[in-house]
């Protein structure tokens, strides 16, 4: 877990994201804020990733897609390419990154001589249901909900026997118990809609109705007979005293392993 932090500023929680290593292959879930500085301490790099995959377009999961694309260009001289997954949407989101961009890129080339091009990216627009390979891994997606947001996906990945869910936010739905369905590890984004509703903010109000609480994320995991249940994306974030609270929560519906962490929290399976 990179980024295990909201669109509330936290300086010891990054933005969602979150990182798979398979094997030699490394696969980048979401890009949210400080997420390169978080790959980093996690061993990796991105000029290192086999692909990017992008649940939505919420400004906590792409804010740092733009440090993401110009490191992989800029570290592997843009002699690789950068594959990236998303929802319908994610080939203009890709360009108008660009664009932003443009200024950079261009003082990069007339700077450089090994920079010539730009960056050198791969982008792809995936429907739910699409399945493929990043390397020797299998991905698989199907639809979940997070209205308004819309189109919004999530993310099975399969290597050698094991499986693991990234769903992003979403509410409980079909999509979510079809990607997490047995998986070694179902990664959840989570709020607790008991705190929540004491926060005397009518804005904040609003994420009630489109994120999985901390009780339906560990219904869902006994549902599906998921493995682990990984919770991120905490709202409101708990200290560390209160980790065991949100855990015994989840732990009053679901018996299997339970984890909840700081950023850079690692599960081996």
């Amino acid at each position: 877990m990179l980024g295990t932090g909201s669109p509330i500023p936290d300086a010891n929680r990054a933005a969602p994201a979150a990182l798979v290593k398979a094997g030699d292959t490394h696969i980048l879930l979401d890009a949210g804020r400080g997420v390169v500085m978080r790959m980093t301490a996690a061993g990796s790099l991105p000029g290192m990733l086999g692909g990017v995959l992008i649940t939505h377009f919420h400004s906590d999961h792409i804010a740092a897609l733009n440090d993401v694309i110009t490191t992989h260009w800029v570290m592997t001289q843009e002699n690789a390419t950068l594959k990236i997954f998303g929802p319908e949407g994610i080939v203009e989101l890709v360009d108008r990154t660009l664009a932003m961009l443009e200024f950079d890129i261009g003082y990069r080339i007339a700077h450089h001589d090994e920079m010539t091009k730009g960056p050198q990216l791969d982008v792809t627009e995936l429907k739910p249901g699409d399945s493929f390979m990043i390397n020797d891994v299998m991905v698989t997606t199907a639809a979940t909900e997070h209205p308004p947001v819309s189109p919004t996906i999530g993310y099975r990945l399969e290597h050698d026997g094991v499986s693991v869910a990234l769903v992003g936010d979403t509410n409980p739905c079909e999509g979510v118990d079809v990607l997490a369905a047995g998986a070694d590890a179902y990664l959840q984004s989570v709020i607790r809609k008991d705190l929540v509703r004491q926060i005397p903010m009518e804005m904040i109000q609003d994420i009630l109705d489109y994120h999985s609480d901390v009780v339906e994320a560990a219904q869902t995991a006994a549902r599906v007979g998921a493995k682990r249940l990984m919770l991120t994306h905490m709202v409101p974030a708990p200290p560390a005293e209160q980790y065991d609270a949100w855990i015994a929560l989840a732990a009053e519906h679901f018996d299997g392993e339970i984890i909840l962490g700081d950023d850079l929290t690692t599960v081996s399976i």
